[in-house]
Formats: C-alpha cells, sequence, structure tokens
C-alpha cells in the first residue's frame, strides 16, 4: 500500500503537497467508507426488504381458511367457472343458488331472481368465501367462483401453489392471473419442507427460480387435514420489483455520496489549509535560521499537540545546537589564545637567551663574571622553558586519556610527607595544618603532591612574605575528602573567578610574572581533580583572601559506617 501511495506521488508531482496529499487521502477514505456502506446497506435492505415481504405473504396465507387451500387442490386444473349468482339465468330459478337465497325469489313482480348476499373478495382472501347451493354444494372442490372478479386478489406477480404429500403438484397461475408460472421445487425439497415447515409464521424465505428463470422470493406454509393427509402451501413473488426498490435506495445513497465527497473537498480544503498554519509557521522559521542566527526559536503553544511537541523538540534541539557552537567558538579561541599565550611564553625566555648569546659572542665571554652572570640566566630561563614545556604536555595527556597509577593511599600522608617543602616555600608566613587520619582512597599520589604544590604555590604568590597566613586541611565529607587552601591574601577580584581555571589566566600578570608563573598551574590542577572523579572551586573577596576547596572519592568503611 506504501510503495502504491509513492508511486502515485512520483507520478502525480502536484500531490507532493501535504495539504493536497492529505486532502487526497482523507477523500479516499472517506470514498472506501461510504463504498462500504453502500455495500452493507444494500445487503442489509435487501435482507430487510425480503423478510417484511416474507411476513406479510405468510400473514397474508394465515388469513385464507385451510379448507380453502385442500379446495382448491381437489379442483380439476383450469376450473375458473362463472359461479351462479341467484340464479343461472334471468327470470329463472333453480336450485344451488349462491348467496342467502334459497331458489328464485318468490312473489317478486318482476319475476328476476333474488340477488345473491354473499360479500365480495377481500384483499385477505383467495376466493370469494359466498354460500354454495345446491345438493352438491358442501364439497369444497366444488365451489364456484364468481365469473365477474378475479378469484384470487394477487398482484401479477405473486404465485400460488400447492404440493401434496402424495407427490401432487398445483400451480394456481390461472386462478391468480399471475404473469409467470410458480417455481417448483423438487421432490426432496418439498419432503423437507414437509417435515420442518410448520402452520405458524416464522418470516423464513426461499429463493427460487421459476421455468421461466425469473428469481421467486417464497414461504411455505404446511397445513394437514385427518382425511386429505398433509398439503405444503407456496407463496412466491418475483423479487425484479423488490431489487429495483432497493437499488433505487441504492441510486439515492450514491448521488448523497458524491454530494457529500464534494462538499468535503470544498470544505475541507480551507479547514486543511487553516490547520496546517502551524507548520508554515514552523516552516517559516527554519528558513530563518543558520549557523549565525541559532537565537531564533519555532512558536510553541499553537493548539496543536503535535505540532507543540514538534516544535518543542526542534527548539530543544537548537538550544543543544547553539551551545555547541558557542562552546566550538570558545574552544577556538582558547586555542587561539592558548596559542598566543603559549608563543609569549616560550619567547620570552627564548629572547633572552638569545640577548645572552650575543652579548657572550660579542666577547663578553673573555670576561669571566660576564660569562657566569649569562650562563647562569640563560640556565634560569632554560628550566623555565623546560617547565612550561612540560606543563603543556601534562595539560595534552590530561586532556586525552589521562593515565593515573592509582593505587590505595592515604591523603593525610602524602600531605604530610610534603609538609617540610611546603615550609620552606612559605618563607615567613605562617602555615597551619589540620589532618584527619585515615581518609585514604584510589589516588595517584604524584599528581595528588603536584595538585598541592600548585594550590600551596598559588596561596604563596598572593600573600604577604611576613604577615601571610595559609591554612591547610584536609577532613571527611560524607564520601569525599575536603581539601581546603586558605590564605589571607589580597583576594581575587569577582569578574576573574570564572576564569581562574583557564590556561594561561592570570588575575595579576605582574605578579605571576615576578614568580615566573605560566598561568597553567590551576588548570593542571582542575584536570587533576576531575581525572580522579572529584570537584574543584574557589571562594574569594578582594582584601579578604581565597579559599580553594578540592573534594576526591574516599574509601567508606561499609561495616562501620565511617565517615
Amino acid at each position: 500500500m506504501t510503495s502504491r501511495l509513492k508511486g502515485l506521488l512520483r507520478r502525480f508531482p502536484a500531490l507532493r503537497s501535504l495539504r493536497r496529499q492529505l486532502l487526497t487521502i482523507s477523500l479516499l477514505i472517506l470514498s472506501v467508507l461510504l463504498l462500504l456502506i453502500g455495500v452493507l446497506q444494500y445487503a442489509l435492505m435487501r435482507n430487510f426488504t425480503y423478510n417484511n415481504r416474507a411476513e406479510a405473504m405468510e400473514t397474508q396465507l394465515h388469513s385464507v381458511p385451510r379448507e380453502l387451500y385442500f379446495g382448491l387442490l381437489a379442483m380439476p386444473e383450469g376450473t375458473v367457472t362463472q359461479g351462479t349468482s341467484g340464479t343461472e339465468a334471468e327470470g329463472e330459478a333453480t336450485e344451488g343458488t349462491s348467496g342467502t337465497g334459497n331458489g328464485a325469489m318468490q312473489g317478486k313482480p318482476d319475476g328476476k331472481s333474488g340477488i345473491s348476499d354473499s360479500p365480495p373478495a377481500s384483499a385477505g382472501s383467495f376466493a370469494n368465501n359466498g354460500n354454495t347451493g345446491g345438493a352438491g354444494s358442501a364439497n369444497p372442490g366444488n365451489q364456484r367462483f364468481r365469473g365477474d372478479r378475479r378469484p384470487l386478489l394477487l398482484d401479477a406477480h405473486t404465485t400460488i401453489a400447492i404440493y401434496s404429500n402424495d407427490g401432487k403438484f398445483r400451480d394456481f397461475q390461472e386462478e391468480t392471473l399471475s404473469e409467470s408460472a410458480a417455481p417448483r421445487l423438487s421432490a426432496a425439497e418439498v419432503s423437507k419442507l414437509l417435515s420442518t415447515v410448520t402452520e405458524k409464521a416464522s418470516g423464513n424465505y426461499k429463493l427460487i427460480t421459476a421455468p421461466d428463470g425469473k428469481q421467486h422470493l417464497a414461504v411455505f406454509m404446511r397445513f394437514f387435514r385427518p382425511d386429505e393427509g398433509k398439503i405444503l402451501v407456496q407463496m412466491s413473488v418475483e423479487t425484479a420489483p423488490l431489487r429495483d426498490v432497493i437499488l433505487r435506495q441504492l441510486l439515492i445513497f450514491v448521488l448523497l455520496s458524491v454530494v457529500a465527497l464534494l462538499a468535503g473537498l470544498f470544505l475541507y480544503l480551507p479547514a486543511l489549509r487553516k490547520t496546517l498554519v502551524p507548520l508554515s509557521k514552523m516552516g517559516q522559521a527554519a528558513q530563518s535560521i543558520d549557523a549565525g542566527n541559532l537565537d531564533v526559536r519555532f512558536p510553541e503553544d499553537q493548539g496543536q499537540t503535535e505540532i507543540d511537541m514538534l516544535s518543542h523538540s526542534f527548539n530543544g534541539m537548537l538550544e543543544r545546537l547553539e551551545f555547541s557552537f558557542r562552546n566550538e567558538r570558545e574552544a577556538k579561541e582558547q586555542m587561539r589564545r592558548f596559542a598566543a599565550d603559549a608563543s609569549h611564553e616560550l619567547r620570552t625566555p627564548l629572547t633572552s637567551i638569545h640577548g645572552f648569546l650575543e652579548v657572550l659572542l660579542r666577547g663578553a665571554a673573555d670576561n669571566r663574571e660576564q660569562l657566569y652572570n649569562a650562563l647562569n640566566s640563560m640556565h634560569g630561563e632554560s628550566k623555565r622553558i623546560n617547565k612550561l614545556v612540560e606543563d603543556l604536555l601534562l595539560l595534552a595527556r590530561m586532556d586525552g586519556a589521562p593515565q593515573l597509577r592509582l593505587k590505595q593511599s592515604a591523603f593525610g600522608d602524602i600531605i604530610a610527607e610534603m609538609q617540610p617543602h611546603l615550609l620552606v616555600l612559605a618563607g615567613e608566613r605562617q602555615v597551619t595544618f589540620k589532618i584527619a587520619p585515615d581518609l585514604t582512597g584510589w589516588y595517584d599520589p604524584d599528581k595528588l603532591k603536584q595538585l598541592i604544590l600548585n594550590l600551596f604555590q598559588n596561596a604563596v604568590q598572593h600573600t604577604h612574605p611576613e604577615q601571610g597566613v595559609i591554612h591547610i586541611s584536609l577532613l571527611p565529607k560524607g564520601a569525599f575528602a575536603e581539601l581546603i587552601v586558605r590564605d589571607n591574601g589580597s583576594g581575587i577580584a569577582a569578574e576573574h573567578l570564572p576564569h581562574l581555571f583557564d590556561r594561561f589566566y592570570r588575575s595579576d600578570p605582574s605578579r605571576a610574572r615576578k614568580y615566573g608563573g605560566s598561568g597553567l598551574g590551576l588548570s593542571i590542577t582542575k584536570s587533576i581533580v576531575e581525572a580522579h572523579g572529584g570537584e574543584i572551586s574557589v571562594e574569594s573577596k578582594p582584601q579578604h583572601g581565597s579559599l580553594f576547596r578540592v573534594l576526591l572519592p574516599r574509601l567508606v568503611d561499609s561495616q562501620t559506617g565511617a565517615k
């Protein structure tokens, strides 16, 4: 079905429009539904009409006394004689006159015979049920019908036939003046009906074919008399007039269906156009979006759940794209700044070394003191270059796939091992420690030493050489070990805090340059913390010092629940 629909769309390019596709599909579905309804209506109407006709025919059969059926079967074929009506000839009085007269009406001055007072035949009966005169009037087979009336009041399409249990069949086509002969059943069918059909009305009918090829709707009733046995009365009617009625009703339905389809074509198209307005708005919004204009959003809450969900999904995608593009721009800017800063950091010591070499080449090498000072300066610059290159290589490794040499270590032991070195770096500054024991975890001891050293050096650079105070604490905090390095230095302005861990970023370039800092220490520290699955944050205010907080996962005793 899908392939056929695609083929249809390729064959008719005009149907590629969503509005026309929806209209075409809707009308096709409506046409199929109307067709199914028409077929179902035809079947139901046909069954309903046939059932009603069968019930009416059974009612008509019931309205006639059963004696008349036995009399009709016993009557010789072709006996449709003109019965006497009071007299057999004008002016004569005979025996056997029908009606209530007992012969000629005596004492009439005009000598005319009496008029029968028998009622005329009605639509509910097959024969004039008048009184029979004469001695032989007791036998129903000898009944005579009026010659001036139709003895069986049926329409021209109805037939009457009677079957007896001895195989006799009687078609009353002449008596009913039917246009066609009554259809005749086989002996087996008659035998089956005689055993199943009763005198009661059931509404059941049977479709049979007459000798002339016309289809008849037939109903059957079985009657029984002890002296004459069983008979099966068959009343049938041609189905052609009934089918004509059904087809006229079906034609009316078809015309109404065509009108409904045309009305749907002209009414559904504007409604469909209005329904697709939210989708058109989304298309217009999509045309205005490009890589430099990702802040445009699709309209939401347009009153259509599906369109609103689509708009919400697209807006979420645009937000992610905007975030990705913004991160990409920031990454490019960081790379540009990183390359510029790295070049600057390398150029300064290289320029210094180049200058000293020129001095030596001009003859300063002959002066021992000048030679020593130049070599000493070049040695310091080379160490600075070596340190910068090592930091850059470390950052590159940490950005890629950090390879940590993890082992179960006590965090406090690592700090205690570094304590003498930290005191030497502090100089005249006051340093205090608060270390909780037994805080162990899976750590890389060398990387943790570098982390502590970077934070401590940063505190040393930003505190007074003599009045500075640095406090290092290591305490448990839930499932983490919390390392805090706090100082009473100059602090950091709020605008510098978001960029403090960026590479080559210096909140105070002059002081960092004085101590040989390259602006990579805090970036390396953050990379080490994140490689261990921890977090790092900073709190600082100008003239109130700074506080660096590091949270690293630790091992918790599941049995004792130690924290």
